[in-house]
């Protein structure tokens, strides 16, 4: 890296938002540092997108490994702030002319039941480690938690990131069951062509599998479902429409992946067994003037041997950043500046509180009118499209980041080196020779194509 007169900011989280606001402020000629808290920079692409998406996933981590690899940006793996970095000491003490935070909203918003979260891992899983562990258990060096996926699991939730989880659920209960028949197939053949055809072709139903399917429970009405973009000026026939539009969707998802549905309903007490969540009790709702209210005497005890939550996710606090109810405290929405530090500035899902891709991104009306047309028929390109808007809407709030910079003083190459060698510390603790492409090489991610791949050619039993 060559050395002059500049400013330098650190990037906290390499992801989507943080690799575009890195590569950004680097083509400016400013020196750039991205904190990544995990072995690749990866964030919801590697552990919150689905891992049956393998085109889009292995395009956006091309484009974030361009970003990373432009010689004004320095890279530290395994480094997360509030784990291993202080922010009042990289505020106070570094030296850095900003501060970035793209660390995303990595904590699964709790349910608000009294005591439930006394039984996750005993019958209750939340969304992020459940799709964190679909994502990773085929790699060969995977080392967390393994999950059994029982029949007749409760899923709690009701947007589109909780669409994903029942997707999973079924697959992974649909292929345990086919295995048993010693029947061929894989998750991607299930997800692409859903499952409903794959058990066509055997004459099967679930029913013959001895499954009853999971269910997902919503505590609105399945018309007020996120899963077509509502106008702000909608007349009350268009607001029919879209609420139409809804319900088909979701049928069209039911009829492909079959589970079920139970609409109004919120969860309210727990069932125990042993020491272990064994149900949940529901109260009825009913949504008055768009607030859900609860309906008195309507409990229902429903059992099921597994609960996973999958109501939102929000930031993670950070021991010294001000937190206002979920999120960061923000004194301008417009650069994300944090009201207690002048030069700290949120990005991305920090600033939304919404780690569900698609929901984060906020979608253009080209995108939603698609998935309006077609019924929840996400294609490629329309992910892909939802990321560069991310990454347009990323670019727009550094470009006003690199305003304010340009009205204060750089720093003298001596301040560089100083930071330079501290970043060179971190590098060498966590065993990072300064190449990032040879690091990325040395960690890459294990696709499950390859994994399928191998399993075919060698005529092997269905692992899956």
């Amino acid at each position: 890296m060559e050395l002059y007169p500049s400013h330098f900011v650190a990037v906290l989280g390499g992801a989507v938002a943080g690799s575009e606001a890195a590569f950004n402020l680097a083509q400016r000629g400013i020196k750039v540092i991205v904190f990544e808290q995990n072995p690749r920079p990866y964030g919801k692409i590697e552990d919150g997108l689905p891992k049956w998406h393998v085109k889009l996933q292995a395009n956006e981590i091309s484009k974030i490994d361009k970003k990373l690899s432009h010689v004004n940006v320095l890279f530290v793996p395994n480094i997360g702030l509030g784990r291993d970095l202080n922010i009042i000491d990289l505020v106070k003490n570094w030296g850095f002319s900003a501060i970035l935070l793209a660390n995303g909203a990595w904590r699964d918003r709790p349910l608000q039941i009294d005591g439930i979260d006394e039984f996750v891992g005993k019958g209750l899983l939340y969304q992020n480690d459940f799709v964190h562990w679909f994502n990773h258990y085929h790699e060969s060096d995977y080392a967390g938690e393994h999950y059994q996926i029982p029949d007749s699991a409760i899923i709690i939730g009701g947007g589109l990131a909780s669409l994903d989880v029942v997707k999973i659920v079924m697959i992974e209960t649909v292929l345990a069951a086919l295995k048993k028949l010693t029947i061929q197939t894989d998750i991607l053949e299930l997800e692409r062509e859903s499952i409903h055809k794959v058990l066509a072709r055997y004459n099967l139903t679930l029913q013959k599998l001895g499954l009853k399917g999971c269910t997902l429970f919503y505590r609105r009405r399945v018309m007020d479902m996120p899963l077509a973009q509502m106008p702000h000026d909608a007349s009350p026939e268009a607001r029919e429409k879209v609420y139409l539009v809804r319900k088909k969707i979701l049928r069209n998802f039911q009829d492909k992946y079959l589970f079920k549905v139970r609409e109004c309903r919120v969860p309210w007490g727990i069932i125990t067994n042993n020491a272990r969540l064994a149900g949940i009790i529901f109260k009825e709702t009913e949504i008055i003037n768009s607030r859900v209210e609860v309906k008195n005497d309507t409990e229902h005890n429903v059992l099921s041997p597994l609960v996973i939550s999958a109501v939102g996710s929000i930031p993670v606090p950070i021991e010294g950043i001000d937190m206002k109810g979920e999120l960061y405290d923000l004194t301008d929405q417009e650069t994300g500046q944090l009201k207690q530090f002048n030069n700290v500035f949120a990005l991305g899902n920090v600033v939304t509180g919404k780690g569900n891709i698609i929901a984060s991104s906020e979608h253009g009306k080209q995108v939603a009118t698609h998935v309006l047309e077609h019924f929840l028929v996400w294609r490629e390109e329309d992910y892909e499209k939802i990321f560069q808007f991310s990454s347009e809407r990323t670019k727009e709030r550094v470009d006003k980041i690199a305003n304010m910079l340009n009205e204060k003083k750089v720093l003298s190459v001596d301040k560089i080196r100083s930071i330079i060698e501290k970043v060179e510390s971190y590098q060498r603790n966590t065993g990072y020779s300064g190449n990032y492409a040879a690091w990325i090489s040395k960690h890459k991610l294990e696709s499950i194509v390859d994994v399928i791949v191998a399993q075919r050619q060698t005529q092997s039993p269905n692992l899956y």
